[in-house]
């Protein structure tokens, strides 16, 4: 099987969260000291990614430029994709399809968030495995706002409903989505809804059609989606809580890749220069040092 390819959606206008994104993405603000979009990267290389490419709007892609240059300070290769205008997440597997080359891909939005070690491992495991299509439920309070995955007695996936006025489940699906080779093309079938976009939920129900869609129920750890005001400021309270509480870091791609052997102690200690006024720039050289003198008992945990 192909080594499976990651895709970021970082597109859209953000206007959940006007006017905080009258003038920059959405996924370049701050969610506490790092922005939104590296979130999703750190996700997917520890999910075992090596080549991601970024989809953003004309105007956006040089400011994503600037933030994340060509992927060799995270130890991988981004590609970055313009997607003319919002037309709903399945657009991303037409933009991505040359990209993906017939390799299974990874397609994380990027203004959703999974922080804890046990849920990202529990992530990463379903991406090492051959499955068609994978994705991940999370318990919500308020499920009539998401896509929502219903199952049998047996905890097999029996539907997914975009934000249903009366749910089934109490489950959302989340913005993490493992799909086999065959998503563009299967894309391709897809027809606009009413609002005029591509669903995912309608791809996803393709998949379960055939009986290849497979629900992850994540049983640990939090999931955010930023996309308002309100999630935005809880999510970085979060991450500022569990660094100041447990060591534990959330969000770094740098931290993930020097974990998976990506980029190297020299590799790490120069982009921690790079920031050395900061916090995080401090926090990644004691990192750097602490690998290089006991890999296998660094001071701060990774998630």
């Amino acid at each position: 099987m192909s080594k499976r390819r990651g895709i970021v959606l970082a597109g859209g206008t953000g206007s959940r969260l006007f006017p905080l994104t009258h003038s920059v993405s959405k996924q370049l603000l701050p969610v506490y000291d790092k922005p939104m979009i590296f979130y999703p990267i750190s996700l997917l290389i520890e999910a075992g990614v090596e080549e991601i490419a970024i989809i953003t709007s004309p105007p956006q892609r040089d400011m994503f430029e600037q933030c994340l240059g060509d992927g060799r300070s995270f130890g991988v290769k981004f590609e970055y994709i313009i997607q003319p205008s919002p037309d709903g997440l399945v657009q991303a597997y037409l933009l991505a399809e040359d990209f993906l080359d017939g390799a299974p891909s990874a397609l994380a939005l990027g203004d959703n968030l999974f922080c804890g070690e046990a849920l990202v491992s529990q992530i990463s495991e379903a991406a090492a495995q051959p499955a068609e299509c994978t994705v991940f439920g999370y318990p919500v309070l308020d499920p009539q706002n998401y896509g929502v995955a219903t199952f049998d007695a047996n905890g097999r996936a029996v539907s997914i409903e975009e934000k249903p006025h009366k749910p089934r489940s109490d489950f959302a699906v989340t913005g993490l989505y493992l799909l086999d080779g065959d998503a563009p093309l299967r894309a391709r079938n897809i027809r606009p809804s009413p609002r005029g976009e591509l669903e995912i939920t309608d791809l996803l129900q393709s998949y379960l059609d055939d009986g290849k869609l497979n629900v992850t129920r994540l049983s640990a750890g939090r999931w955010f989606d930023t996309g308002a005001p309100l999630n935005l400021l809880d999510a970085g309270n979060y991450v500022r809580n569990q660094l100041i509480q447990r060591r534990l870091v959330i969000g770094s791609p740098e931290l993930s890749a020097f974990r998976r052997g990506l980029i190297s102690c020299d590799q790490m200690l120069r982009r921690a220069a790079t920031m050395h006024a900061t916090d995080y720039g401090r926090m990644l050289r004691d990192a750097a040092i602490a690998g290089s003198q006991a890999p296998d008992n660094a001071h701060l945990s990774i998630a």
